[in-house]
């Protein structure tokens, strides 16, 4: 290909998926604000990229496996730029809105603690191969020196080769979800052929062979030699299989943290979005809890962890679809006689149905979490119009080296 056929661009922000973007717009991966750079058009995005003036941001990248997987976006980005990138990006979602608060220094987990990742995994002529896909491909890039996930999931890749080997076909790869628990691995597979008597011996003597915690067939347990828990706080609880878990033990630690910190002294509080208790259980040492949660399956994992555990006050439960049918604000005020703040914790959507209702019951103070800042100042704006003062917001990095953002936010009656 002749210099002719290449288009030569400066590159003049981030976009929220962590690509450079220049006029056009043209979408460039893995380049950065200031960065003057050559490419092929391809619709909208810049392809075989290369960079002409580099930014003082940029950094070697610190894992062999970045060129090809797409497990990461942001390894060629130093540290100092990635944190001011995600805070302003949720600085700039509030200021769409009209909204200006507090931030506090952003916490970022660090390398080599992912403690759950879904690999994918093939069969091969030689025996299989696990990894992650390349960024808009089909191909599998092996990790075996993943920069990203925790070392006992490095460790487990081969188990995961032994499981393609004996349950999947040649046509698709396995979808294999991992998780470390107190006890062992936690195995969700997902895409296996289908279960009959000699399939089901082999998984079960890979359970054994691996002394894997849980194995999970699609939806079927297949094995589970001990119970893969999971400890929030004192307690120590159970989940279902495939159910919602904070990515790193410390991004979860920093938002029970700043939950913590929200919610003070409060003695009773209502958990909405409540999973199998990664905030009801910590903060059932010092409060009376009320969690809801649409998952029948996690609200019986965290009853069972609380029954177990010693010294916590009172958790109820409640399991009910905040989507469909979210707390009323009769509801809310018949807990507002007894409950004094709110734990709020929606999946990327936000909680537009619920946060309207918690605007008109006017509960004293809310804390609430999110993984969306676009849906998070949606929402943080109608309570600042229904009277709450946003107080604080805390960024949590726990999916390094991507462009996922998540906070925690203060919200009180003015």
């Amino acid at each position: 290909m002749t210099d002719a056929a290449r288009t030569r661009a400066t590159i003049e922000r981030l976009g929220h998926q962590g690509d450079g973007i220049a006029s056009g717009p043209l979408f460039a991966p893995r380049t950065l604000p200031g960065e003057i750079v050559t490419g092929v058009v391809q619709g909208q995005s810049l392809t075989d990229i290369r960079i002409e003036h580099p930014s003082e941001h940029r950094v070697q990248a610190p894992c062999r496996h970045y060129k090809s997987c797409g497990g990461c976006q942001l390894q060629h980005v130093s540290d100092d730029f990635v944190a001011q990138w995600k805070t302003d990006i949720v600085r700039n979602a509030l200021l769409s809105r009209g909204l200006e608060t507090e931030f506090k220094p952003i916490l970022t987990s660090p390398a080599h603690s992912r403690r759950r990742a879904t690999i994918a995994v093939k069969r091969t002529k030689k025996g299989a191969m696990a990894g992650f896909h390349g960024r808009a491909s089909d191909v599998i890039t092996e990790i075996p020196d993943c920069h990203l996930l925790a070392p006992d999931l490095i460790a487990a890749l081969p188990m995961a080769e032994d499981l393609a080997i004996i349950g999947a076909s040649r046509k698709a790869p396995l979808s294999v979800t991992i998780t470390t628990s107190e006890v062992g691995l936690d195995v969700l597979v997902r895409n296996g052929k289908p279960l009959d008597g000699p399939l089901r011996i082999q998984l079960a003597q890979a359970v054994e062979r691996h002394k894997l915690a849980r194995l999970t067939w699609d939806d079927e347990p297949l094995g589970m030699e001990q119970p893969p828990t999971q400890r929030f706080g004192v307690a120590c609880v159970c989940p279902p299989p495939g159910a919602f878990l904070q990515a790193t033990p410390e991004g979860e630690a920093a938002l029970v943290s700043a939950v913590r910190d929200a919610v003070g002294g409060a003695r009773r509080i209502v958990d909405l979005f409540a999973g199998a208790g990664t905030f009801s259980l910590p903060l059932a040492t010092g409060a009376e809890v009320h969690a809801v949660e649409g998952e029948r399956e996690m609200m019986q994992a965290l009853e069972q962890g609380w029954r177990k555990a010693q010294g916590l006050k009172k958790v109820t439960t409640e399991t009910r679809d905040l989507f469909r049918n979210p707390l009323l604000v009769e509801d809310l005020r018949k807990f507002g006689q007894v409950y004094d703040a709110v734990v709020i914790d929606p999946p990327r959507a936000g909680a537009e149905a619920q946060v309207q209702e918690l605007a008109k019951a006017k509960l004293p103070t809310i804390s609430y979490v999110s993984c969306n800042p676009i849906t998070f100042a949606r929402d943080a704006e109608v309570l600042v119009s229904a009277g709450y003062r946003l107080n604080w917001v805390q960024v949590v990095d726990q999916f390094r080296w991507s462009s996922h953002t998540e906070l925690a936010a203060s919200l009180s009656l003015s």
